[in-house]
């Protein structure tokens, strides 16, 4: 007589047990259930709680990844030759994984990362077949957007807060510099010489949104530039001129960037007035993160404090 009471019982707390179990939310697989959710330009990816093993596919990404102290395992390098940017302190031992328009996807998947960072700009053909190796977030794009981006790469890393309290001190320099400098009633003019081709730089380009927070007008005829430059040819240089005038050059030695522009460059009155200074092209046009902007912003005091 005991034995149909018993079996009652034990059928109950088995229907129990499996209502209970039918009711536990389903994880999906092949989430991290410590992971948190990142929204960026290729949609929500699911990333380490801390990521630990870094890739990065560009040199913003490594500015802004050592800028937050995180040591990347591996990198893309922007440079022909393979190099590094010399103005970052770059950790010894890190691999760099091919160059940065033809990364080497094997070479990132031995370093069994968690984390990729990139931007649609760059790498968006190679999205589906990074994002198979590790979570990648990738930004928009680079310019005048890096600051943007060091908050999305901030909130990969898990590191929002340092990335809040590296752009609050940059606008306050940004702002200091420009103030004292008097950068309201001087134009600023920023020409890169490159083997085929002059650029002059505007406001949606990395070094021109660091002019503009320090309040340095452009010259006209790349106020309104939609893209990161003007290109121009050795004739038009004049329209280069500004109170002042800052010059790179890439992939050209010693006074070939000037011989290109030669005898017109002598004619400018920045250059004739001791206006017209050279300053180091990996900082001001492959850099666009924290260090880097803090670089031009030093340069602005060296050449006009």
């Amino acid at each position: 007589m005991t034995v149909r009471p018993l079996r009652l019982v034990l059928l109950a707390l088995t229907a129990a047990l499996l209502a209970g179990c039918s009711a536990a939310p389903q994880e999906e697989p092949g989430i991290d259930p410590g992971g948190r959710e990142v929204t960026h330009a290729m949609g929500a990816t699911v990333v380490p709680e801390m990521p630990e093993r870094v890739v990065v596919l560009d040199s913003q990404e490594l500015d802004v990844a050592l800028s937050l102290g995180v040591e990347p395992v591996g990198v893309a390098s922007a440079a022909a030759d393979g190099a590094l940017p010399s103005y970052l302190d770059v950790p010894e031992g890190i691999t760099v994984v091919g160059p940065m328009a033809t990364p080497d996807l094997e070479a990132i998947a031995a370093l069994a990362p968690d984390l990729i960072l990139s931007s649609k700009l760059r790498h968006e053909a190679l999205y589906p077949q990074l994002s198979a190796i590790a979570p990648t977030v990738f930004a928009e794009r680079t310019g005048d957007a890096w600051k943007e981006n060091v908050a999305l790469y901030a909130t990969a890393l898990n590191r929002e807060q340092q990335g809040r309290e590296l752009l609050d001190a940059y606008t306050a320099r940004a702002t200091e510099v420009g103030g004292r400098l008097g950068a309201a009633g001087r134009t600023v003019g920023v020409v890169r010489f490159l083997p085929e081709e002059i650029r002059l730089y505007g406001p949606r380009s990395f070094v021109g949104s660091v002019l503009a927070d320090a309040g340095f007008p452009q010259p006209e005829i790349v106020r309104d530039e939609q893209g990161i430059a003007v290109r121009i040819g050795p004739e038009e240089i004049g329209s280069a001129d500004a109170d002042v005038v800052y010059v790179t050059s890439y992939g050209l030695e010693g006074d070939q960037p000037f011989a290109q522009v030669a005898p017109l460059w002598e004619t400018l009155p920045a250059v004739r007035e001791g206006r017209a200074f050279t300053v180091d092209d990996e900082a001001w046009m492959l850099a666009i993160g924290p260090t880097g902007a803090g670089l031009i912003l030093d340069d602005l005091e060296r050449t006009l404090g």
